[in-house]
């Protein structure tokens, strides 16, 4: 991964004393989510999924020492009800006008409460996240202003910080890499965050993370959910569930 060269006034590295970040999540109703997934999986499956994304990335975010809490903007009730047992706060989706105001209003939330919050957007679909990796993700952000990690494909976003005082600014969907450089946000080159990167919108993403290894909610789903699960190119097996999912021991 790459920092492009022309950077705007506001990017250049301060030191800082480390910070907590407050993640804010968006989760869209889970009979609308993962719709670009038919071809791993059906019509029933498809928002189980979602949902087992959101608790595998909400739990491993929870359990990241660099975050002080978790915020999920979301108007469906039974995700809501699964993600606040796990800790999150749960935000109603009050704008009703998509992603970006959908983040910008958690943003506001949490700051209308710690107005010197340190924020961040973090995508709900990263099911192979460690907490490890997120911690050096928002570690290398916080010496920015404002800063994003770009997603596996190299052409989306997982992640986007802004330090106390710095609006987030989200540009989410599509290209948004792009978006974000040109709002002068920093692309950050932590190496060994590729949990952090591999979010899941295709089979050939789903196929991606299953090779890091899924959290426990969705290794359980997966295995419930079908016989086989259409992953990339082939039909596999879906894996079995066990006490941390399909991640490697040593790596939770």
């Amino acid at each position: 991964m790459r920092m492009d060269s022309e950077l705007a006034p506001d990017t250049k590295p301060v030191p800082v004393p480390a910070l907590l970040w407050s993640l804010v999540v968006p989760l869209k109703p889970l009979a609308l989510a993962k719709s670009r997934l038919a071809g791993a999986a059906d019509g029933r499956l498809r928002p189980r999924l979602a949902l087992a994304f959101a608790q595998d990335t909400v739990a491993a975010a929870l359990a990241c020492s660099g975050v002080r809490d978790v915020v999920v903007v979301t108007d469906d009730r039974a995700a809501a009800a699964e993600l606040a047992a796990l800790g999150a706060r749960i935000v109603p989706d009050a704008p009703a006008a998509g992603l970006n105001a959908a983040l910008a209003y958690g943003a506001g939330m949490v700051r209308s409460a710690r107005p010197s919050a340190a924020v961040a957007a973090l995508n709900a679909d990263l099911p192979a996240l460690r907490s490890a990796e997120l911690g050096r993700a928002l570690t290398a952000a916080s010496v920015f202003t404002r800063a994003f990690l770009t997603d596996a494909a190299g052409i989306g976003t997982t992640l986007l910080c802004a330090r106390p005082g710095s609006e987030l600014r989200p540009a989410f969907g599509g290209p948004s890499r792009r978006a974000h450089l040109a709002s002068g946000a920093v692309e950050i080159a932590s190496g060994a965050v590729d949990s952090v990167r591999q979010d899941v919108d295709t089979a050939d993403d789903l196929a991606a993370a299953l090779a890091l290894g899924v959290g426990p909610h969705t290794a359980r789903r997966l295995a419930a959910g079908a016989r086989t699960v259409r992953v990339g190119r082939r039909a596999e097996s879906p894996p079995a569930a066990g006490p941390h999912g399909t991640r490697p021991a040593a790596d939770h």
